[in-house]
């Protein structure tokens, strides 16, 4: 009997480490971009060119980040860029809390099926929308500026549905002794609402904020001009400007692009991860 337990442990401990091997060579895999990016970004052109696979540069050289400072308005292009993710992200926070404090906490006909009808908005394509929005956005005057990328952002079907699952979870009872004791909707939610739920409001923005800040599609049909241009528009405009060649300096403004989100995601992933988490605790 004793040798049965022993040999099903064995076996069971094989499996994990089975599964530890894949999960590591996955992460390997994922990570192999960024590093490749990083050490290239360090390294001369020649030595980039002779040594792809080399993760060690053979002369240290930080000429591809001066480059990038002296040939393009760097400070200016990522100024952009962060007025447009945090203000993206600001006004998605204030509509997601609003229509999920609204869609759990008002009685109302036809409350699932808005909430149904919001939350299927996540699977159109983007190019369905993207005629509509850039004809809506050149009539309103706002092309070739932040707030024709920022306009047609202000709501977002995600946000929604994992703040709602969050104020899900708070009892309501409570909600209904602040409204006996006749305190307004907005007070319950800043005052109780919003506190309960902050990790899921935080890990909602951060979201939020770097998928506006490694935006593309839209900002490139809207922008038309150097000094609108976010980072990832700077990229491609670089790239474009030398013919594809200079790699090195391409990977240095992609790692200067990816530094601010990817340092979010490592501060807040506990956040992110308990959000997702609790968006299964109720249907």
């Amino acid at each position: 009997m004793w040798k049965g337990v022993y040999t099903m442990r064995i076996k069971l401990n094989g499996r994990q480490w089975g599964w530890h091997i894949f999960l590591c060579l996955l992460v390997m895999f994922l990570l192999a971009p960024i590093v490749y990016a990083i050490s290239t970004s360090f390294k001369t052109l020649s030595d980039a060119t002779n040594n792809v696979l080399s993760l060690i540069p053979e002369k240290f050289s930080v000429e591809s980040y001066k480059s990038v400072l002296m040939r393009i308005p760097f400070i200016k292009i990522t100024t952009n860029t962060f007025f447009i993710a945090s203000s993206v992200t600001l006004f998605k926070i204030i509509t997601s809390v609003l229509a999920a404090y609204s869609l759990v906490y008002f009685r109302f006909r036809g409350r699932n099926a808005l909430y149904f009808i919001l939350i299927s908005t996540m699977f159109i394509p983007f190019t369905v929308t993207m005629i509509p929005n850039y004809l809506t956005i050149g009539k309103l005057g706002l092309l070739n500026s932040s707030w024709g990328v920022i306009l047609p952002q202000l709501a977002d079907a995600l946000g929604i549905f994992l703040l709602r699952q969050s104020m899900r979870t708070i009892p309501r009872s409570l909600i209904e002794v602040c409204q006996l004791d006749n305190i307004g909707h907005l007070r319950i939610i800043k005052d109780i609402v919003v506190p309960l739920i902050k990790p899921s409001i935080i890990s909602t923005g951060i979201i939020f904020f770097i998928n506006s800040w490694n935006e593309y599609v839209w900002p490139v049909l809207i922008l038309k001009t150097e000094e609108h241009f976010t980072l990832s528009l700077a990229l491609q405009m670089f790239i474009n400007a030398e013919g594809g060649t200079d790699v090195t300096v391409a990977m240095a403004i992609s790692v200067m692009t990816m530094i601010l989100p990817l340092a979010l995601y490592i501060i807040f992933q506990r956040f992110i991860i308990n959000t997702f988490t609790q968006s299964g605790i109720k249907g």
